[in-house]
């Protein structure tokens, strides 16, 4: 698997990187360390968790970062570049005051998160939510604090506008901060329909209409849920909210490529996120040895602009 150096790092991360939303600790270590080992035998090394992680499932959380950190020292820190998030919205289960980006819940959560991982610094950090209510130089003021003390390397956004993104880019250049270096949103091919993207803590997905910045700056995202949660894997079966017009001539698109590369259709999904012309690490979440192998193919997968274009267009 190729890498990718991350723009304004020395990071080189996998094409793919590899989601534990799902390590919850319901299933033996071994079955875990399973999957981990076949990323890493294909060239993977991106990681990524969150302090908020399995605290939907009796018992887990944190049960995500814990097992991280048990893949580290399992198959050696220094193959790994691991990231996790923090600074999330108050969900039922998940208690947060309402101004759950103050610098000190933020700073406690990442505590936290290096406790459970084992580990004395992550190589990213990522907010996990925005709240808008915020300025964007205290949010970056503070999380500049993270960085100098050793606790992080770099910093990243998830779930934030790419205005507020460059906004907050924009304030850390004018102060000589160190700005975020990567994004990581909701998109896949398939289009998302109307959703509430302004309140605090709100679910962001890349926007068509943000794709111009975004290569303009050249912005590394990392997409969450970059299959449209099987949309494509399933040939449409588990349609749910993304069955559409739109998206069903972009299904009849993909099985078109599918075909001319050889290809299934989950790989020629996720490799029109990887030929993009900015920076796109997509994030596989599976515990399927099987579906695994079949991501990781879709790294070797080149598709041209026009192919790009067809997709997109449908």
């Amino acid at each position: 698997m190729k890498t990718i150096r991350i723009p304004h790092t020395d990071l080189e991360v996998s094409a793919l990187a590899y989601g534990t939303a799902s390590y919850d600790g319901s299933f033996p270590a071994s079955r875990g360390l399973e999957l981990f080992s076949k990323f890493i035998e294909a060239g993977g090394n991106f990681i990524d968790t969150a302090h908020c992680y399995c605290f939907w499932v009796n018992g887990g959380d944190g049960a995500s970062e814990r097992f991280v950190g048990e893949a580290a020292r399992e198959f050696g820190r220094d193959r790994l570049v691991i990231a996790t998030k923090g600074g999330h919205v108050g969900l039922n289960g998940y208690p947060r005051p309402d101004a759950f980006m103050t610098p000190e819940i933020v700073s406690r959560d990442l505590e936290e998160s290096l406790d459970r991982l084992g580990l004395p610094s992550v190589d990213l950090y990522f907010l996990h939510r925005d709240d808008p209510r915020m300025p964007v130089g205290e949010i970056i003021d503070s999380c500049n604090e993270f960085v100098s003390s050793g606790l992080t390397r770099y910093l990243g956004a998830s779930n934030w506008s790419v205005e507020r993104y460059l906004a907050a880019n924009a304030y850390a250049a004018a102060k000589g901060l160190q700005p975020f270096v990567i994004l990581q949103n909701k998109w896949s091919l398939a289009q998302e329909g109307p959703a509430d993207l302004d309140s605090p803590g709100a679910i962001r997905h890349i926007l068509d209409s943000e794709l111009e910045p975004i290569q303009e700056h050249q912005i590394a995202v990392v997409p969450f849920s970059p299959t449209a949660t099987g949309y494509f894997a399933t040939a449409g079966e588990r349609a749910g909210h993304y069955d559409s017009p739109e998206n069903r001539r972009r299904l009849a698109a993909v099985h078109r490529l599918a075909a001319k590369h050889g290809a299934t259709s989950n790989q020629i999904a996720l490799a029109y996120l990887m030929n993009q012309p900015f920076p796109v690490i997509p994030i596989l979440g599976t515990l399927n040895l099987e579906h695994l192998e079949d991501a990781i193919g879709s790294a070797s997968i080149a598709l041209s602009s026009g192919e790009v274009a067809e997709l997109r267009a449908g």
